[in-house]
């Protein structure tokens, strides 16, 4: 089993951000920070409760899918700037599973190219399985 890792921090990405060659263009920078949550996925998404909760989170991820995910991210209009940290291991609840950081020129594009991004990796380049408590 692999362990988690350790989450960069915000402001270093941030400063590193504001000090590349493409930060003249940008506007905007938008930070996702996803974690894992005690309610399970299905209640959350389908509505589906079977009474358990979520005690954990075993996450992997292709690193490949990952970084095709974010070379789309840049075709997208008016972004020039994304970094992506994904965990990876046994996951417990509160701990973070990704951190993406996009930069654009305005917000609706910046808006997004978030939600594409977020939404490819989740649902094409992660695997991730729920460990919930004894009911």
């Amino acid at each position: 089993m692999v362990n988690k890792k350790t989450p960069p921090s915000i402001e270093k990405w941030l400063r590193e951000a504001k000090a590349d060659p493409a930060a003249s263009k940008i506007g905007m920078f938008l930070v996702h920070n996803g974690v894992v949550r005690q309610t399970p996925k299905a209640k959350v998404r389908q509505g589906l409760d079977d009474g358990a909760l979520v005690t954990g989170m075993e996450f992997s991820y292709d690193t490949k899918k990952v970084e095709d995910a974010i070379a789309e991210a840049y075709k997208l209009d008016g972004i020039f700037y994304v970094k992506a940290w994904l965990n990876e291991g046994q996951l417990e609840v509160g701990d973070d599973i990704m951190y993406l950081l996009i930069g654009g020129d305005i917000r609706p594009h910046v808006v997004d190219a978030l939600q594409f991004l977020v939404e490819k990796i989740k649902t094409e380049c992660v695997t991730e399985i729920e460990q919930k408590a004894d009911q």
